[in-house]
């Protein structure tokens, strides 16, 4: 079905690459405006560029989700460009992998900051534009991670718990004002993002050569294949889901 999110005024943000990057490009193929966000301003331009060749309408903007003020702005650039705002994706991320009783407090600090306060931002700006407008979906990206954890994540597992928890928060408080929100958990997905703790996992090409022994569907995820989960979350298909958390990875919480 085409054009599921025609005419429909979406943020992303981590837009500059990875699943962002992906979820930014689905949503232009389906007739979304979507501003592309992201730390990186070259990256978040060249995701507004393809978003523009697929059939979107896009814009780019730098913001450091773990600065409240720079949330803030970002959506208030997405309102006062494109009129309105229905679809947030909180998207970006960081996993800074280590043995925990080694962690820095800046580390510990950035992870939070970004993975946890990041999202909170984001709701919080959010939310008023949509409650001015009766309606909207906000789309937690968090982890397998904040269901089960992994060796040397501790600190990123905390934060993406966190991301689950708040999701469920934000659906029930706003749950009769037509706000959804719902939380997707990647598995193990092919993003620069995860090749540091590939890296303490015995590198990159190890992890996918033996991934079939905790992904059972033996493979990476690609970004497009989350890219097409957050778009149904965020399109009307999806109007009787809020509180959801949804794993799209390859079985890995089955076992």
């Amino acid at each position: 079905m085409p054009g599921r999110l025609n005419g429909k005024v979406c943020v992303v943000t981590g837009a500059g690459s990875g699943i962002g990057r992906a979820t930014a490009l689905r949503f232009a193929e389906e007739g979304a405006r979507v501003l592309c966000a992201d730390i990186n301003v070259v990256s978040a331009e060249g995701t507004a560029q393809l978003a523009t060749m697929a059939g979107g309408v896009a814009k780019s903007r730098e913001v450091d989700v773990s600065d409240s003020t720079a949330v803030d702005a970002m959506i208030e650039d997405a309102v006062s460009t494109f009129g309105s705002l229905d679809v947030l994706v909180n998207n970006a991320g960081v996993n800074i992998p280590g043995v925990l009783h080694e962690v820095s407090d800046d580390v510990i600090e950035r992870t939070l900051a970004v993975n946890v306060k990041g999202q909170i931002y984001g709701c919080r700006a959010a939310i008023p534009h949509m409650l001015a407008s009766g309606q909207g979906s906000i789309i937690n990206v968090s982890s397998v991670n904040g269901i089960v954890s992994e060796p040397f994540l501790a600190i990123y597992s905390a934060s993406k718990g966190a991301s689950v928890m708040l999701t469920k928060g934000v659906a029930l408080d706003y749950a009769k004002q037509g706000i959804r929100c719902n939380v997707v958990c990647p598995g193990w997905v092919d993003t620069p993002i995860n090749y540091a703790h590939a890296e303490m996992l015995g590198g990159l090409e190890h992890v996918y050569a033996t991934i079939d022994s905790f992904q059972p569907i033996g493979r990476p995820g690609e970004p497009s294949e989350i890219a097409n989960v957050i778009l149904f979350l965020a399109s009307d298909e999806a109007s009787f889901m809020t509180g959801s958390v949804v794993a799209v990875d390859g079985g890995m919480t089955s076992q």
